[in-house]
């Protein structure tokens, strides 16, 4: 074998194992950002419950239950107080949202939790999430699976793609006179 053919195959070796952990180390974060993403997502959900729970509360002491409050302010002749009806309409619709999306993400499996978490996005949630995430070393079958899946991808996309892009291509004859 020459020696530049020997050194493009230790090199295609060492780009493929590269890939490989790449993609097993990057694919394997996926449950971790869930998992902080999700912790996030239930402090969110717990502080609305609780200004829901004042209003509640609130409505509770004139005697009346939060619908019938809502309705009651939101017709106010003071403008200030009828609107606050909006902002108890948006802390119920605010809880029943992440609500429904801790439920979901929560009781998602391995294979639908990617899908679930998009369908649920809150993407302030989200950003907040990304500028605290820390990474960690996964040790569940859930991160095991996630860096299998990360190195197949990788490795699939260098063997399938990249690699035909920078394949030499053989040089055709010349026909001389």
């Amino acid at each position: 074998m020459k020696p530049l053919a020997r050194l493009r195959t230790w090199l295609d070796g060492l780009v493929d194992r590269g890939l490989a952990v790449a993609g097993a180390v990057l694919f394997s974060q996926a449950p971790e950002f869930f998992q902080q993403y999700l912790q996030r997502l239930g402090g969110h959900l717990d502080e609305a419950r609780r200004t829901l729970a004042q209003f509640e509360h609130t409505a509770g002491e004139a005697g009346l239950t939060l619908d019938k409050f809502i309705n009651q302010t939101a017709t106010n002749y003071d403008a200030a107080v009828a609107r606050l009806a909006q902002v108890m309409t948006d802390a119920v619709e605010r809880v029943q949202h992440l609500n429904a999306a801790f439920t979901a993400l929560r009781d998602a499996s391995a294979w639908t939790r990617p899908f679930t978490f998009l369908r649920h996005l809150d993407a302030g949630i989200a950003r907040a999430t990304w500028t605290d995430y820390r990474p960690a070393v996964p040790t569940t079958a859930e991160g095991l699976m996630y860096a299998v899946v990360g190195m197949l991808v990788f490795l699939a996309v260098y063997h399938l793609v990249f690699r035909r892009l920078i394949r030499p291509r053989p040089v055709a004859p010349s026909i001389t006179q």
